[in-house]
């Protein structure tokens, strides 16, 4: 069953939950904003409102699939920063651009991430070939994705990371 670590309880966030809310895995959904979560969400996804999200990673078990989205690049880069220094989680997405992606790496590796850890970050995150920006559709994507690196890793019999460069 796939643990996903979702950070941020925007309007993609939303969408992204009431999706894996279908779907056979445990959602932890983490958000300062306690304001922002909804009063009821699906039996599979436990609300984490919490100011210290990197203790979140920390925490999660290996083979975790993290999706970070918040509504902040430097909130957004701390968690990408601490899920790099991981070395079992299954997938790590991050909402944004391919410029955000560039200027991370490049952030990344001024603080030590060696260059080949650089493809196991999913960036832009969805399925290819879905364009639309509605938050609707980006969570569909998602989570069509977190499907495809899970079966590819089981269908070829690898580690999730290694799934994940193939899928992406």
């Amino acid at each position: 069953m796939m643990h996903v670590v979702l950070f941020g309880a925007g309007h993609v966030g939303h969408a992204l939950v009431k999706v894996l809310g279908t779907l056979p895995c445990v959602v932890q959904w983490v958000d300062a904003r306690d304001e922002l979560f909804p009063d009821e969400v699906p039996a599979n996804v436990q609300i984490e409102a919490t100011d210290l999200p990197d203790a979140i990673v920390d925490e999660a078990p290996a083979g975790a699939y993290f999706v970070v989205m918040t509504h902040d690049h430097s909130l957004d880069f701390s968690l990408t920063q601490r899920i790099m220094r991981r070395d079992d989680f299954a997938y790590f997405g991050l909402i944004g651009s391919k410029t955000k992606r560039v200027k991370f790496e490049r952030r990344l590796m001024e603080r030590g991430v060696a260059a080949d850890r650089l493809p196991e970050i999913t960036c832009p995150i969805g399925v290819e070939g879905i364009v639309d920006k509605a938050p609707w559709s980006i969570g569909l994507a998602v989570a069509a994705q977190l499907l495809r690196v899970r079966e590819m890793a089981a269908r070829l019999g690898m580690s999730a990371v290694r799934a994940t460069r193939v899928v992406a």
